[in-house]
């Protein structure tokens, strides 16, 4: 049935002070008498349109690098940070001599000491997808080139596909999508590696929980966590808010699908190839404390080595995770799953003991769900960004005989920008779940539009006193000058129209 009094969707012009700013540029903030959806501009187009004309500039950023620099001097590539892993691992994992991934070792002049691909398995096959529609024997551009222009034009359909998703799992807000798109911190790391394979399949998995089709997106996850490891994460989330809920069969469903859908992938070649197979998580367990970690910053301050940091990173998480538990079980309103998710991932990076520049594209659909405010979002990409500068610079002066470019200090200064940053807009999620009314999906009256079968359901156990669990939500606040408190949709009195809002 449709709602007696649907509410209209939030426009981010008109209900979020640095988007109405930043309109400016575009002719201003959308007025009383605008076209909020409808005929050929529907804004999951104009996301997914928006999401391509910043993927493509981010390749152009790329262009000093195609052009010859990644296998020219030890340093272009830095100074113009314009690297990717992606040329470099066609000729250095088999590729090019057309090794089977997992099945075939790797050629020791080729690889560098790795005996196998150390990706998950359907990265792997990402990898050797992309490497069948390169074609081969050309020169210039040579196939290492274009094996990267292959990856990227596959990747972009990933980068669509997060931004079509994230605009589409809140129904009320489908202007999300833009902060997706237009992210910085995206548009730059998108072609390093192939984590937005996992990030498309992660926010599918978001968008079919929404639709409340859990086993649909247990299969996704699963899918998800077949590419890259963090996707499994969010199956903690969904454990702690169903057992708040009391929805466990969804629950059951999701991870059923997750394991099913993991099982499928893994299972060709865990049999036939379980050292190949096993290469990935072996090379997590024994890969050193690396770039962007604060245990770096540990490392060479204290210059110790660390050890035993896989044992003090996996306890980090595991005290995280369950301070993230005792949160959701006795925030004073159930948390909403995006909240949740982007917390657990933080924590995950927060604590690794590498963190690669494109790690950040884990985050970005789930920062947009968790809290889209353009003020904070731009204020955590603006530490993304100098982070990703940061790290090349680094690199080129590790590379560099005179020694040019950003120096340890410099770098670990860059890492803590980082850092600060991630924990900023956690403690502003976890400020909303602990106040909702100052979650910007919640001051509508929603519950969690992203939730499935989680909206609106009601508390069976809790860690708060009964006598303490505030009532349902029976009003909303406008988001103009004013924060008028209005009747919600549905409370016996009509809502009011759109244009009740401030005009800019």
């Amino acid at each position: 049935m449709a709602h007696p009094n649907p509410r209209a969707d939030v426009r981010p012009t008109r209900h979020d002070e640095v988007a109405a700013a930043g309109s400016e540029l575009i002719g201003g903030p959308a007025g009383r008498r605008a076209v909020s959806a409808g005929g050929r501009w529907t804004p999951v187009r104009i996301v997914a349109l928006v999401m391509i004309g910043m993927f493509a500039l981010g390749m152009v950023q790329k262009a000093p690098c195609y052009d010859s620099g990644w296998f020219r001097g030890p340093t272009d590539q830095y100074t113009h940070a314009c690297y990717s892993d992606i040329p470099h691992l066609y000729q250095g994992r088999g590729f090019a001599d057309g090794v089977i991934p997992y099945y075939e070792s790797i050629p020791a002049e080729l690889s560098g000491g790795m005996e196998f691909l150390e990706y998950p398995v359907l990265t792997g096959l990402f990898m050797q997808v992309a490497d069948w529609l390169t074609p081969g024997g050309t020169t210039d551009p040579s196939p290492a080139q274009t094996y990267w222009l292959v990856n990227a034009a596959l990747l972009m359909i990933c980068a669509v596909v997060i931004a079509v998703c994230v605009t589409r799992i809140h129904p009320r807000r489908p202007w999300d999508g833009l902060l997706v798109a237009m992210a910085p911190a995206l548009a730059l790391t998108a072609t390093i590696n192939w984590d937005l394979l996992a990030g498309a399949l992660t926010c599918a998995a978001l968008l079919m929980w929404s639709r409340s089709r859990p086993f649909a997106a247990g299969i996704f996850l699963g899918l998800a966590t077949a590419a890259k490891l963090y996707p499994v994460l969010l199956l903690g989330p969904l454990l702690v808010l169903c057992w708040r809920a009391g929805r466990w069969r969804p629950f059951l469903a999701s991870a059923a699908g997750a394991v099913g859908a993991w099982l499928a992938v893994n299972l060709p070649v865990m049999i036939p190839a379980p050292e190949g197979w096993a290469k990935f998580y072996t090379f997590s367990e024994e890969r050193p404390v690396d770039f962007g970690s604060l245990w770096l910053i540990i490392k060479q301050r204290t210059d110790t080595e660390l050890d035993g940091v896989n044992a003090l990173a996996t306890g980090l998480v595991v005290l995280g995770c369950a301070a993230i538990a005792a949160l959701t079980l006795a925030a004073p309103r159930r948390p909403r799953l995006a909240q949740l998710a982007f917390l657990v991932v933080a924590l995950f990076i927060l604590t690794n003991k590498v963190y690669s520049p494109q790690y950040v594209l884990w985050l970005v659909p789930l920062a947009v769900l968790a809290r889209p405010r353009w003020r904070d979002f731009l204020i955590w990409q603006g530490c993304e960004v100098l982070y990703f500068l940061g790290i090349w610079m680094y690199l080129a002066y590790l590379n560099s005989e005179d020694q040019q470019g950003l120096a340890p200090g410099g770098y670990q200064l860059a890492i803590l920008l980082h850092l600060l940053g991630t924990l900023y807009l956690c403690a502003m999620v976890v400020r909303d779940v602990l106040r909702p009314e100052n979650d910007p999906i919640r001051r509508d009256g929603s519950d969690d539009p992203g939730g499935g079968v989680l909206d609106g359901a009601e508390d069976v156990f809790t860690l708060r006193p009964r006598h303490d669990r505030p009532p349902a939500p029976t009003a909303f606040v406008d988001w103009g000058v004013t924060g008028r408190t209005l009747p919600a949709p549905g409370s016996g009195r009509p809502s009011p129209p759109d244009d009740v809002s401030r005009e800019t």
